[in-house]
């Protein structure tokens, strides 16, 4: 029975929350229904991550507990990173999936689905030429804060990552789809933007690259806020580097990976920048945006990592003072090159270097917030909070801010920031008197 109802589950980054809202409004446009729950749906799309091994982990474990307690179960579809990586093999490894799609051909789900309902398995890994972009449906609805899409795949081959495998190389939306897509979220209710790539800032249409992209989206009337993620350090230009000091609407805050402090383990990673060349890299940022927050991320244990190299690793993330960062434990993807190499870290070495650094983040984190207490800024309200009459929204800072207002989502405030937290602020609303 061709299924009616439908719950998409995502898992890890960005790009897979865009997906799965690609996904959804493709099965809408379908004349299928969201369901609030999985227990309500015809059809379930898990829409999987493969960058940790937890994360596929989880996704199988959400497969098994799909079977209901009458013994049915919905139609299952696996779909991203692990769809990608695995094929035909997910469904050895769990037979209830119905359904196995790529990251690149989810705009085929409403055929496979039918194929699917009549008793087949379809799979679909292909990357193919033709834009999965262009066999999607236009945008309708967005929410205050939007993402969209603008280049996928990577070139760079980071030897403990399978992006450049489940992702494909480095491919960039063409300017004019991305310029309407924007207009489209806007005129669906976005007031900002967040642009979004595995490495965002190596997007291009030949002559013109991200920075450009960004100072045409802001002339867009009703786009307040513009945000960029993931970036590479080999891509990070001069002219992106002034749209930042340069173009109001780009928001003060910069995610950058670094990976490591030891210039060692960023070599065996394969990635194309040393310490200083990063460290350089933010003067600069900080040089045209002196308020910028800093964010990046971080692996403990790669093979062959030494107290020392973690050490290092410390020294950057007091160097930097990151507003914010997010650290894992390295973890073995299979077809890696740093998965078969020697010095493996033990578990338990990783798991105290993994605290370690999560303390020291913690307290840059911490007092990055508290030297925001007592300024006047704006934030944009995206949801409530947990009393009746909180709201939260996000700094220009991307911290969240606590207030009591009657507020709606998408509204901007001006507040003062009064409290600081690790990780969220308390605001208070600054009355404006009427003249």
């Amino acid at each position: 029975m061709t299924p009616k109802t439908f719950k998409i589950k995502s898992f890890g980054c960005q790009m897979n929350v865009y997906d799965g809202e690609r996904m959804s409004e493709l099965l809408a446009a379908e004349g299928m229904s969201a369901a609030a729950d999985s227990e309500d749906a015809d059809l379930v799309v898990l829409n999987t991550c493969h960058i940790r091994e937890k994360a596929a982990e989880k996704a199988y474990s959400d497969i098994g507990r799909l079977q209901r307690e009458d013994g049915s179960k919905p139609l299952i579809a696996l779909a991203g990173c692990v769809a990608q990586a695995e094929g035909t093999e997910a469904k050895r490894r769990s037979p209830m999936i119905d359904l196995v799609v790529g990251p690149q051909a989810y705009h085929r789900l409403p055929e496979m689905i039918a194929e699917a309902a009549r008793g087949g398995r379809p799979v679909d890994t292909d990357m193919p030429a033709l834009s999965k972009f262009d066999l999607l449906p236009a945008r309708r609805r967005a929410n205050p804060s939007a993402y969209l899409t603008v280049q996928e795949g990577c070139d760079k081959f980071c030897t403990y990552c399978v992006v450049p495998y489940t992702r494909g190389a480095e491919v960039s939306r063409p300017w004019e789809d991305v310029t309407a897509e924007a207009q489209a979220l806007v005129d669906g209710g976005a007031r900002e933007i967040v642009l979004l790539g595995q490495n965002v800032n190596a997007w291009s249409d030949g002559q013109r690259g991200l920075a450009e992209l960004i100072r045409a989206l802001a002339t867009i009337d009703g786009l307040e806020r513009i945000r960029y993620t993931t970036s590479h350090p080999a891509d990070m230009t001069d002219a992106l580097i002034a749209a930042h000091g340069e173009v109001e609407k780009l928001m003060p805050y910069l995610h950058l990976p670094v990976q490591s402090g030891s210039d060692c383990i960023l070599k065996a990673m394969n990635r194309s920048h040393t310490t200083d060349t990063y460290l350089r890299l933010l003067e600069q940022m900080r040089s045209a945006r002196p308020d910028i927050a800093l964010s990046g991320d971080f692996i403990v244990g790669f093979p062959g990592e030494t107290e020392a190299d973690f050490e290092a690793t410390l020294q950057i993330v007091d160097a930097v003072r990151y507003a914010a960062a997010y650290s894992f434990k390295y973890s073995a993807r299979p077809g890696t090159p740093a998965a078969v190499m020697e010095d493996q870290i033990p578990r338990d070495v990783m798991e105290d270097r993994l605290r370690r650094l999560h303390e020291r983040i913690n307290a840059h984190q911490l007092a990055f917030n508290r030297s925001k207490v007592g300024v006047d800024t704006q934030i944009l309200i995206e949801r409530a909070g947990r009393r009746d009459g909180q709201m939260i929204g996000k700094s220009p800072w991307l911290q969240s801010v606590h207030v009591d207002t009657a507020a709606r989502p998408g509204e901007i405030l001006d507040v003062t920031l009064v409290s600081a937290g690790p990780q969220s602020m308390a605001g208070a609303v600054i009355e404006r008197i009427a003249a």
